[in-house]
């Protein structure tokens, strides 16, 4: 069976909900980031770089969300988009995955996480997620949804990162970008979002903050030469 390394942060969502979407048997195997879960021997056999979501299938490891809807979608022949939208698709899947979701995670750490307050980080990273969502909002003018006709993995992989807008660019930010709201209100309405939501329902995670914590969540910070 399916094995979902999970953590509730937007990138494991985007797999959680395509999981509900389509009904595909897994197992979820929770992985808790801010205990430090994620540098243990046993997940990092599954994913080196120490991040989540990932997947074992039948032998086969896979991790990054991209990497991850795109191998699920072909494996099922579900959300994949009709053929001759492939070229969007790609397209689209990488802007979320090199840019709005990046700048995104960058703009959360600069303005919640980060030790010291950086003037300079903090605008160029809410700058640039805020350019992200213009194109995206300019691109869904006169469209149900991100790629072609029809609901696929693309909506999905920004629905991810769009569920937590309120966090990136403020309450009620969403307003600035109509066409986005509109779109992510109809696929937030979807009866397999509430079934995404609830997935880990019983599970707790540490909420990081104190030192551990922070240790485990950006160890980098803490090496020194």
């Amino acid at each position: 069976m399916l094995k979902f390394y999970y953590h509730p942060t937007p990138n494991p969502m985007k797999i959680a909900l395509f999981l509900a979407e389509t009904g595909l048997p897994f197992e979820l195997v929770p992985v808790d980031t801010a205990k430090g879960e994620q540098h243990e021997a046993a997940f990092r056999a599954v994913n080196p770089n120490g991040k989540l979501p990932a997947i074992e299938d039948d032998g086969v490891a896979v991790f990054d969300s991209t990497a991850i809807l795109l191998y699920l979608s072909e494996k099922t022949g579900l959300l994949g988009g009709a053929a001759q939208d492939r070229g969007a698709l790609l397209s689209w899947l990488m802007f979320i995955a090199s840019g709005l979701g990046p700048f995104s995670g960058q703009s959360v750490h600069f303005h919640h996480a980060a030790p010291e307050a950086l003037p300079y980080a903090r605008n160029r990273y809410m700058r640039e997620a805020e350019r992200h969502y213009q194109v995206l909002n300019d691109h869904l003018k006169g469209r149900a949804f991100i790629v072609g006709e029809s609901y696929s993995i693309a909506d999905i992989s920004a629905w991810g990162w769009v569920s937590r807008a309120p966090r990136v660019l403020g309450d009620g930010a969403l307003a600035r970008f109509p066409e986005v709201e509109r779109w992510f209100e109809a696929i937030n309405a979807r009866p397999a979002v509430e079934k995404a939501l609830r997935i880990a329902e019983g599970l707790t995670f540490k909420t990081p903050g104190d030192e551990a914590s922070m240790r485990a969540l950006f160890p980098g910070n803490f090496v020194t030469s």
